[in-house]
């Protein structure tokens, strides 16, 4: 991660933190610019880090605050929004599907996991570094019309299928918990879309969702 934070991200680098042992080894450090570099013993890092940090590294970048969906670019666009999502794993793994298909940023509500918490990045694969986070408030559904957005909500309930028809060119897609899913009155705003999968198959990993629906609309609008 420390290489994404360095190399590609638009976060700014704060401070880093190396065991002693590792410091020749990382040339990605030259990259650093004015960030300080702090060298210590293994224990150090343990006792700072709470565990041990058997990769030796510990970076501090600052946290940039959400966007607000009027600042998403024109045109067509892809945006995962994750509503409650509580698992840093699942929010991690969306983060990285964005990135991988060329999602505008991901859209979070106030009550889903922080995007940058330290495993969420980890199994993002650093995409929380580097995509754009916007910020979604209680009307989720009007701040997407507002910005001329069309909103589908994953479920399998919904009558329609993913593929069945064409996918609006300015696109949000609505994640919810896994179990109970999106509240129902999300649902009834939106355009309900299920992916079908086999009998006997309760439901698909959240972050699985997103990585489908997110490449059928590159599929059908372009990375």
């Amino acid at each position: 991660m420390l290489t994404v934070l360095l190399t590609r991200s638009p976060l700014e680098t704060l401070a880093i933190l190396v065991e002693e042992s590792r410091v020749d080894r990382l040339p990605v450090l030259a990259e650093r610019g004015t960030a300080p570099l702090y060298v210590a013993p293994q224990a150090v890092l343990d006792g700072i880090a709470g565990f041990h940090l058997h990769r030796g590294i510990l970076a501090a970048g600052r946290v940039p605050a959400p966007r607000p969906l009027s600042a998403l670019p024109h045109g067509p666009l892809r945006l995962p929004v994750c509503v409650n999502l509580a698992n840093h794993d699942n929010v991690g793994g969306i983060y990285r599907n964005a990135a991988a298909f060329g999602a505008a940023g991901v859209a979070v509500d106030a009550t889903t996991a922080n995007p940058f918490y330290r495993k969420a990045i980890r199994v993002g694969a650093g995409a929380p570094l580097t995509v754009p986070t916007y910020a979604v408030g209680d009307d989720i559904l009007g701040e997407l019309r507002e910005a001329g957005i069309t909103p589908y909500a994953l479920t399998p309930q919904a009558g329609a299928s993913l593929g069945a028809a064409p996918l609006a060119a300015r696109a949000a897609f609505l994640l919810g918990t896994e179990g109970p899913g999106l509240p129902d009155p999300l649902i009834g705003g939106c355009e309900p879309l299920a992916i079908r999968i086999a009998p006997g198959v309760d439901s698909l990993n959240v972050a699985t969702t997103a990585g489908i629906v997110l490449h059928a609309h590159a599929l059908q609008h372009g990375l």
